[in-house]
């Protein structure tokens, strides 16, 4: 078994992408095969940080790579990187057995386009099977249980994005 406090934090962003009313886009992760950790959760869109690549431009990147769209504009973003650990059954295997869990850093983005710009297939292996709008209360709750203290966060965090929609 590996031991856990060995292994790094994977670089990543994260997107809270805010529709004109106000709500919060939310996926359900498909069952990938390779993948054991958190299958149906619903989850926020994120993704890795390429090697020297600026966050902003990770999560516009990882936005159209998991949601389909580019079809967004920056609007905050949470001053400081947020940590979540993997569960210890997954360590060893998920994010290719390389990391402990990941290091996030989350922006809250305004979606500029319609329902119909969404392609969940935009990419050969689609993160997620499923998507809708909800209030941005409700993350903590569809989050699975290792990443429901980042959520709780970022409804702190972004609460007021959501009440100017």
């Amino acid at each position: 078994m590996t031991d856990p406090t060995t292994l790094p934090y994977r670089p990543n962003v994260g997107a809270v992408l805010f529709n004109d009313q106000g709500k919060v886009w939310v996926g359900r992760r498909r069952q990938h095969p390779t993948q054991e950790a958190a299958p149906g959760g619903w989850q926020l869109p994120q993704g890795g940080i390429d090697a020297d690549e600026d966050p902003r431009v990770a999560v516009l990147r990882e936005l159209e790579e998991e949601v389909g769209t580019a079809k967004a504009e920056i609007i905050g973003e949470h001053p400081e990187w947020l940590t979540y650990d993997l569960p210890v059954e997954v360590i060893g295997t998920a994010l290719g057995g390389k990391y402990r869990g990941q290091r996030q850093r989350w922006f809250a983005l305004r979606f500029t386009g319609t329902d119909a710009d969404i392609r969940l297939d935009h990419d050969e292996h689609p993160e997620f099977d499923m998507w809708r709008w909800a209030d941005i209360t409700e993350l903590p709750d569809l989050a699975v249980a290792f990443k429901r203290p980042i959520y709780e966060t970022l409804v702190h965090s972004f609460a007021r994005f959501a009440q100017n929609g």
